[in-house]
């Protein structure tokens, strides 16, 4: 039998786990690993049962971003990134997620990732916000979500240099988030998520709503602005030369 694109599992009472795994796709934002996101966070929305969710990904990789054709797609004005809104996805769940990122986080898979409440990265793995390598400016609210979590001058080098940095770099640049060889990441996870399961959910749900009002409320006016630079710099001849370079196709 086929492995569902994205498989979601109760490991143990209290603990759900998402786990990305579109082999064919490596993980980028295809259509069916979107699918497969929504509907498996729609139930985690309607399981009471369940206190905290773990989001990973298969072997190497965590999420990697756009697929070539939704770039395309963008750069031709016939969608958004706003249209996928997966990124909200953790931050909209009403229980506490953990990004195990045991594997490459590119792009919108790196945001992805930074919008749960918990991080959680590999040492071996590439991570980065590699938006501007193809010419256009950064979405998916990232130019909020990394200055909020890894510091307001590192989230300046990493959106505008869209390099790549190894989960290694990351820890001795000093990122306030656990860095762990990439066999460690998986149990690290589970160990934290059972920390968390301890609680009542109640109190979980409450605690979570609270600390993320903030982001919550400054999104939007993030949103807003990023589709507005976007129209500025998607649409030079210059991107979709990138996008087709950099694909390899």
């Amino acid at each position: 039998m086929t492995q569902p694109v994205v498989d979601l599992q109760v490991l143990e009472p209290g603990i759900a786990q998402v786990t990305m795994q579109d082999r064919d796709h490596k993980n980028t934002f295809s259509n069916d690993l979107i699918d497969g996101l929504v509907r498996s966070f729609d139930a985690i929305r309607d399981d009471a049962n369940i206190k905290v969710v773990i989001l990973t990904g298969y072997d190497t990789y965590f999420a990697s971003g756009g697929t070539q054709e939704r770039l395309l797609a963008i750069y031709e004005g016939k969608t958004k990134f706003t249209d996928l809104a997966i990124y909200t996805l953790p931050l909209d769940c009403r229980v506490p997620v953990i990004a195990a990122m045991q594997g490459h986080g590119i792009g919108g898979g790196f945001v992805l990732g930074l919008f749960c409440d918990f991080v959680i990265f590999s040492r071996e793995s590439i991570y980065s916000a590699n938006f501007m390598k193809y010419g256009f400016t950064p979405g998916f609210g990232a130019t909020y979500i990394l200055s909020q979590k890894v510091g307001y001058s590192f989230a300046w080098e990493l959106l505008v240099t869209a390099g790549n940095y190894r989960g290694a770099e990351l820890e001795k640049r000093g990122i306030p988030f656990p860095v762990l060889p990439r066999v460690e990441v998986p149990g690290y996870a589970l160990q934290l998520a059972r920390q968390v399961a301890e609680k009542p959910r109640v109190s979980l749900t409450a605690l979570k709503a609270h600390l993320a009002e903030s982001l919550r409320q400054q999104l939007p006016t993030v949103i807003e602005k990023e589709v507005a630079m976007h129209e500025k710099t998607f649409h030079q001849p210059e991107v979709k030369e990138r996008i087709m370079t950099l694909f390899g196709k």
